[in-house]
Protein backbone atom coordinates (compact mmCIF):
# COMPACT_ATOMS: atom_id res chain seq x y z
CA UNK A 1 0.00 0.00 0.00
CA UNK A 2 2.72 2.43 0.52
CA UNK A 3 4.74 1.75 -2.29
CA UNK A 4 2.17 2.02 -4.20
CA UNK A 5 0.51 5.45 -2.42
CA UNK A 6 4.13 6.83 -3.08
CA UNK A 7 3.26 6.72 -6.82
CA UNK A 8 0.20 8.28 -6.47
CA UNK A 9 2.28 11.42 -4.78
CA UNK A 10 5.39 11.52 -6.43
CA UNK A 11 3.10 11.39 -10.04
CA UNK A 12 4.02 14.62 -10.82
CA UNK A 13 7.42 14.87 -9.27
CA UNK A 14 8.50 14.96 -5.82
CA UNK A 15 6.44 17.42 -3.42
CA UNK A 16 8.21 20.03 -1.69
CA UNK A 17 6.55 19.44 1.66
CA UNK A 18 7.59 15.95 1.64
CA UNK A 19 8.57 16.50 5.10
CA UNK A 20 4.95 16.79 6.22
CA UNK A 21 4.22 13.07 4.59
CA UNK A 22 4.01 9.65 7.15
CA UNK A 23 7.90 8.82 7.93
CA UNK A 24 7.13 5.14 6.15
CA UNK A 25 6.35 6.57 3.52
CA UNK A 26 9.34 7.67 2.84
CA UNK A 27 11.38 4.30 3.11
CA UNK A 28 9.83 3.93 -0.76
CA UNK A 29 11.28 6.90 -1.91
CA UNK A 30 15.43 6.84 -2.49
CA UNK A 31 17.63 9.37 -1.14
CA UNK A 32 18.15 11.07 -4.37
CA UNK A 33 14.49 11.50 -5.08
CA UNK A 34 14.39 13.11 -1.53
CA UNK A 35 17.95 15.15 -2.81
CA UNK A 36 15.57 17.94 -4.47
CA UNK A 37 13.41 18.71 -1.01
CA UNK A 38 16.52 18.63 1.29
CA UNK A 39 19.55 17.09 2.20
CA UNK A 40 19.93 13.01 2.91
CA UNK A 41 20.82 13.77 6.11
CA UNK A 42 17.37 15.56 6.78
CA UNK A 43 16.11 12.23 4.50
CA UNK A 44 17.76 9.51 6.87
CA UNK A 45 16.67 11.41 9.98
CA UNK A 46 13.22 10.46 9.15
CA UNK A 47 13.61 7.31 7.65
CA UNK A 48 14.78 7.06 11.58
CA UNK A 49 11.51 7.67 12.83
CA UNK A 50 9.88 5.71 10.49
CA UNK A 51 8.38 1.59 11.24
CA UNK A 52 11.75 0.05 9.49
CA UNK A 53 9.71 -3.60 10.25
CA UNK A 54 7.24 -2.61 7.11
CA UNK A 55 10.32 -3.98 5.22
CA UNK A 56 11.66 -6.66 5.85
CA UNK A 57 14.81 -7.46 8.54
CA UNK A 58 16.76 -8.70 5.59
CA UNK A 59 15.49 -7.39 2.68
CA UNK A 60 17.64 -5.93 0.02
CA UNK A 61 15.79 -2.36 0.04
CA UNK A 62 16.66 -2.39 3.83
CA UNK A 63 20.08 -3.09 3.57
CA UNK A 64 20.79 -0.74 0.78
CA UNK A 65 19.05 2.03 2.95
CA UNK A 66 21.77 1.27 6.21
CA UNK A 67 24.70 1.36 3.19
CA UNK A 68 23.28 4.95 1.63
CA UNK A 69 22.95 6.39 4.83
CA UNK A 70 26.27 5.18 6.43
CA UNK A 71 27.38 7.21 2.93
CA UNK A 72 25.36 10.17 3.71
CA UNK A 73 26.53 10.32 7.04
CA UNK A 74 30.41 9.51 5.77
CA UNK A 75 31.09 7.47 9.06
CA UNK A 76 34.37 6.36 8.87
CA UNK A 77 35.07 2.37 9.59
CA UNK A 78 32.64 1.24 11.99
CA UNK A 79 32.11 3.71 14.71
CA UNK A 80 28.93 5.52 15.38
CA UNK A 81 29.19 8.70 17.21
CA UNK A 82 26.20 10.01 18.96
CA UNK A 83 24.60 12.59 16.66
CA UNK A 84 25.34 10.06 13.86
CA UNK A 85 22.77 7.41 15.80
CA UNK A 86 20.56 9.81 16.52
CA UNK A 87 19.95 10.59 12.75
CA UNK A 88 20.11 7.32 12.08
CA UNK A 89 17.24 6.15 14.79
CA UNK A 90 15.58 2.77 14.14
CA UNK A 91 18.77 2.09 11.26
CA UNK A 92 20.76 1.48 14.07
CA UNK A 93 19.10 -2.14 14.60
CA UNK A 94 20.37 -3.36 11.54
CA UNK A 95 23.97 -1.96 12.49
CA UNK A 96 26.30 -5.49 12.73
CA UNK A 97 28.05 -6.38 15.94
CA UNK A 98 30.95 -4.62 14.36
CA UNK A 99 29.69 -1.74 14.32
CA UNK A 100 28.01 -2.33 17.84
CA UNK A 101 31.74 -2.90 19.26
CA UNK A 102 33.37 -0.22 17.56
CA UNK A 103 30.56 2.79 18.92
CA UNK A 104 30.69 1.41 22.32
CA UNK A 105 28.06 2.78 24.80
CA UNK A 106 26.63 5.47 21.73
CA UNK A 107 24.31 3.02 20.25
CA UNK A 108 22.78 1.15 23.69
CA UNK A 109 19.97 3.23 23.96
CA UNK A 110 18.98 3.19 20.70
CA UNK A 111 19.20 -0.22 20.37
CA UNK A 112 17.13 -0.79 23.19
CA UNK A 113 14.20 -0.07 21.00
CA UNK A 114 15.17 -2.90 18.63
CA UNK A 115 13.04 -5.69 18.25
CA UNK A 116 15.10 -8.26 18.03
CA UNK A 117 18.72 -8.93 17.27
CA UNK A 118 21.26 -11.29 15.10
CA UNK A 119 23.74 -13.32 17.32
CA UNK A 120 26.59 -11.40 16.37
CA UNK A 121 24.60 -8.34 17.88
CA UNK A 122 23.49 -9.97 20.99
CA UNK A 123 27.31 -10.77 21.32
CA UNK A 124 28.60 -7.38 20.48
CA UNK A 125 25.47 -5.90 22.96
CA UNK A 126 27.21 -8.07 26.21
CA UNK A 127 30.52 -7.38 25.20
CA UNK A 128 30.01 -3.59 25.02
CA UNK A 129 28.02 -3.81 28.57
CA UNK A 130 30.67 -6.04 30.63
CA UNK A 131 33.33 -3.68 29.49
CA UNK A 132 31.66 -1.24 31.75
CA UNK A 133 32.69 1.76 28.94
CA UNK A 134 29.67 2.96 28.75
CA UNK A 135 27.91 6.61 29.78
CA UNK A 136 26.29 4.06 31.73
CA UNK A 137 29.29 2.47 33.69
CA UNK A 138 29.78 -1.03 34.67
CA UNK A 139 26.48 -3.08 35.56
CA UNK A 140 27.35 -3.20 39.14
CA UNK A 141 26.69 0.35 39.12
CA UNK A 142 23.53 0.62 37.51
CA UNK A 143 20.24 2.16 39.30
CA UNK A 144 16.55 1.39 38.31
CA UNK A 145 16.73 4.40 35.81
CA UNK A 146 19.38 2.58 34.10
CA UNK A 147 17.42 -0.44 33.80
CA UNK A 148 14.77 1.26 32.11
CA UNK A 149 16.70 2.79 29.67
CA UNK A 150 18.17 -0.17 28.76
CA UNK A 151 14.96 -2.30 29.05
CA UNK A 152 15.17 -3.33 25.56
CA UNK A 153 18.55 -5.07 26.27
CA UNK A 154 17.80 -6.94 28.86
CA UNK A 155 16.52 -10.20 27.16
CA UNK A 156 20.22 -10.18 25.32
CA UNK A 157 21.75 -10.31 28.80
CA UNK A 158 23.35 -13.33 30.12
CA UNK A 159 24.13 -14.81 33.60
CA UNK A 160 27.10 -12.89 34.09
CA UNK A 161 26.12 -9.28 33.70
CA UNK A 162 22.56 -9.93 35.23
CA UNK A 163 24.29 -11.24 38.64
CA UNK A 164 25.99 -8.14 38.78
CA UNK A 165 22.92 -5.59 38.47
CA UNK A 166 22.37 -4.28 42.06
CA UNK A 167 18.89 -5.51 43.68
Amino acid sequence: QLSCLVKMVTLHGIPQDLDNYPKDLLLFLSPSDYAATGSCRQYFANIGKANLDVLQRESSQRKQLLLEALACLKIPGTQVNEENAEILGHLVCDLSGEYIGSSGGNLLKRLSQCESFLPDQEEAIRSVVSSGNTTFGPPLAWSAFTLNELSGLIPVFDHSILQKIPK
